[in-house]
Formats: structure tokens, sequence, C-alpha cells
């Protein structure tokens, strides 16, 4: 039995854990992200299958308390608009159907400067490595946007909701503000926020998902729940993601459970089912990744959501 790394997590953050491990190499709990509050991804799988993913997925980027609106782009200040509120949203629906699990991403506009969308390394030039540093201003403003933060997860907390938690993804690549300065820097701000949130506000309901497939990166078993990667292939292909999965074990560790945390196109899962590659869930990424035949044809999302292998809401 996996024991959650926070040792005072509440018994349903516990069991939800127990769950992601017992399902893992049996099963597979489809999961999709959502963009906007009216979540017309969920509505599109509905339609065309008659059944919803289990796992939604939600986005906090316009929670950051530092959006330089002045300098924004037009699809920037979209984005940011669609998102506003989503935390209402999901609670909502958790509150009305338990059997539904909660992610949350977090598109995290730098704390200091930037400019337009301000979570990408090249809008910005915040410097993550100073966060790490006592007494800089990147520190001081990057504990003050966790504090903005954590009173939205403690609405959660509340309400007695679980929360999978997956703060400074894609950490292998640079593109990220957090990844910029490499996974190894990535990897201690993760922890920075792990100690503050668990050990001094005292926030017990969330998993903590790492999302990097790097050695360097891994912060270890001890600030770990879940391990998980993002895979978007270059084209569509009937997969079990189980060379990826097989290099996330062999980088990070064997001791957590694992998850596709953001895909573009949907594992196959009766694949799956003959190989058993003990992935917990999946989430697929939001709006085109999933509505229309630009990347996941129509007749492959039915055949995922009809899968005796699925768990679906």
């Amino acid at each position: 039995m996996q024991i959650a790394v926070d040792k005072k997590a509440s018994k349903k953050t516990q069991e939800l854990l127990n769950y992601l491990n017992q399902v893992a190499g049996k099963k597979m709990i489809t999961g999709q992200h959502t963009q906007t509050n009216p979540m017309e991804e969920i509505t599109y799988i509905e339609e065309l299958t008659g059944k919803k993913p289990k796992l939604f997925g939600f986005e906090l980027l316009a929670y950051s308390p530092n959006i330089n609106y002045e300098d924004a782009s037009e699809p920037c200040l979209t984005e940011v608009y669609e998102n506003r509120n989503t935390l209402d949203t999901a609670l909502k629906l958790a509150k009305e159907n338990p059997e539904v699990i909660l992610t949350f991403s977090f598109h995290w506009f730098s704390p200091i400067g930037g400019r337009d969308k301000a979570f990408y390394t090249e809008h910005t030039d915040f410097d993550p490595e100073k966060v790490l540093q006592e007494g800089t201003p990147e520190r001081t403003a990057f504990y003050h946007d966790m504090d903005v933060i954590a009173k939205e997860l403690k609405r959660f907390e509340e309400a007695d909701i679980p929360i999978l938690w997956r703060p400074f993804h894609e950490s292998d690549g640079t593109w990220f503000w957090w990844g910029s300065k490499g996974p190894a820097v990535a990897a201690e701000l993760y922890k920075l926020m792990y100690d503050y949130y668990v050990n001094e506000i005292g926030i017990h309901n969330l998993l903590w998902v790492w999302n990097c497939r790097l050695t360097e990166g891994y912060p270890g078993d001890a600030y770990v729940d879940v391990i998980s990667v993002d895979i978007y292939l270059e084209k569509f292909f009937e997969t079990d993601y189980a060379s990826d999965y097989r290099a996330l074990m062999e980088n990070t560790t064997s001791n957590k459970v694992a998850a596709l945390a953001e895909v573009g196109y949907l594992p196959d899962l009766e694949m799956l089912a003959e190989s058993n590659i003990p992935w917990a869930y999946f989430m697929n990424w939001s709006k085109e990744w999933i509505i229309g035949e630009e990347h996941n044809p129509v007749s492959h999302v039915k055949k995922v959501y009809a899968s005796e292998y699925a768990i679906t809401l």
C-alpha cells in the first residue's frame, strides 16, 4: 500500500491514492482537461459516446496575481477571461457528484515582471533560481502568489474534496519560467511549495503529482505521490505509451503510481488491456485536442470510451 507523502493527508485523499494504485494495470481512469466554464469538451465527449470522463482537469492560470493586462495580446486576454472562476465550476461539480476526480494545472504568470502569457519563459525575465535565495524580491513574490493560490485550494479542503495537484509541470523543458534554469531548480521550487503548503499552512487534501521525466529533476520519493509525464506525439497512432512508462520508471522512481498527466492523443485501451502497462489515468488536453477530427479521430474517441478497460463517470 502506498502511503501519501503528507502524513496528515485527509482520509479521502489517502483513499484516492489507494484507488489509483488499485486500478493501475487493471483498468484506466479516463480524464479530460477543460479550459472554460461551460466545459464544452465534456459535452462533446458525452454527445459522441454517451459517457463522461471520470477525471476532470481544471486550469488556474486566471488566478495568477501578476497578470499584465496592459501589455497582453488578444489570445492571452481571451485565455484569461475564459478561465476565470474555473474553480467555482470545479467545486460545484465535485459537490454535486462525489465520484468525480479533480486535477488542477497551473500556468502561473511569473510572480514579477512579464508581459502577455508570462508563464512562458520568452515573455518574462523572472529568474526562478533567485527564488531559492533568502531575501530576494523573487522569493517574496513567489510566496505571495502561493498564498493567493492556497486560499483557493483551502476551499476544496474545507469541502473535503481531494485534488491531484500538479504544479511546475513539464520542467523537462525550458518553455515555462519554472523550468528555464533546468529541472533541478524546478524541483527545488516544488519542494518549497510542498513544505509551505503541507507543513506551514497545513493543506492536507492534495496528492502531489510530479511531472518531469528527467532524473536530475526528480524531487525524491518524500515529496511525490504520483509520477507523471506529458506526451504530445507528432501524429496520431494507436499506442499504450509503454516505452514512455518504462523511461519514466527508469528516470524517476518505481515506488509511485504513474499517470499520463497530459496527452494530445488518447491511449489505445485495447492495447493497454493486453499490455497492462500500469498507467492509473490519462488526461487529454482541451479544445481542438479533443473536439473535432484534427487530433483524435471520432472513431478513436468512441473506441476508448466504449472499452471495458475504461473507467468513466
